[in-house]
């Protein structure tokens, strides 16, 4: 790594980018790029190589988890740490899974977050104590600690899987929010956070996604 951490955002809320960017001011760590989108971040990190990015989990479009898969294996040397609101075991696991070097809260204090960051120079996880030991025990465990271990539909919530269990039953949009008791309105807009997670294009693939996770161990 570079004598002077270079640090490069990744969030769509611009006030988050400001309030971190702000938080990281020090001497030996510089901010060298930020982005409000993971596909407009994907160029800008093969331009500036940073020696860390912190990465939002949920953007819309391509997610901060969908990123790393893209990236890590263009930008090897480059630590990939997640920040992020949530800090759900699912959220987590997946995102180590997935090559991050680490998993950061966004209720850090700016003491905290330089240290956590300066503390990737060394091989320090970024990462809270008790996220750490539950991260640990998944991982010994085989991942059996986590909801569908693994599965895809991990990263969706609880409504959303009730969404795709429908849509796999072939129900429309309407009959979805029938059955639900919500709009068909809130229906397109879960149908479009469930494409975006599971990294599908269209609802036939959603739905495939669905069946072939809920299909049970031979």
């Amino acid at each position: 790594m570079s004598e002077v951490l270079r640090v490069m955002l990744v969030d769509d809320h611009a006030l988050v980018r400001s309030a971190v960017r702000s938080a990281l001011e020090a001497p030996d760590i510089e901010v060298v790029a930020e982005s409000a989108s993971a596909e407009a971040a994907f160029d800008e990190a093969l331009r500036s190589r940073p020696d860390v990015i912190l990465l939002d989990v949920d953007m819309p479009g391509m997610t901060g988890l969908q990123f790393i898969r893209e990236i890590q294996p263009r930008l090897p040397e480059t630590k990939i740490v997640m920040l992020s609101a949530s800090g759900e075991d699912r959220n987590v696991i997946e995102a180590m899974r997935r090559g991050a070097a680490g998993y950061l809260t966004k209720d850090l204090g700016p003491e905290a977050l330089q240290r956590a960051v300066r503390g990737i120079r060394t091989g320090d996880l970024p990462m809270s104590r008790r996220m750490a030991a539950r991260t640990l025990r998944v991982f010994v465990e085989g991942g059996r600690a986590v909801a569908g271990d693994a599965s895809p539909l991990s990263m969706l919530s609880s409504r959303e899987i009730q969404v795709l269990s429908n849509l796999a039953d072939g129900l429309t949009d309407r009959e979805i929010a029938e059955a639900l008791v919500i709009s068909p309105r809130t229906v397109e807009s879960h149908v479009s956070s469930i494409l975006r997670k599971l990294g599908v294009r269209n609802r036939a693939e959603a739905a495939r996604s669905y069946r072939e996770a809920r299909v049970p161990d031979a």
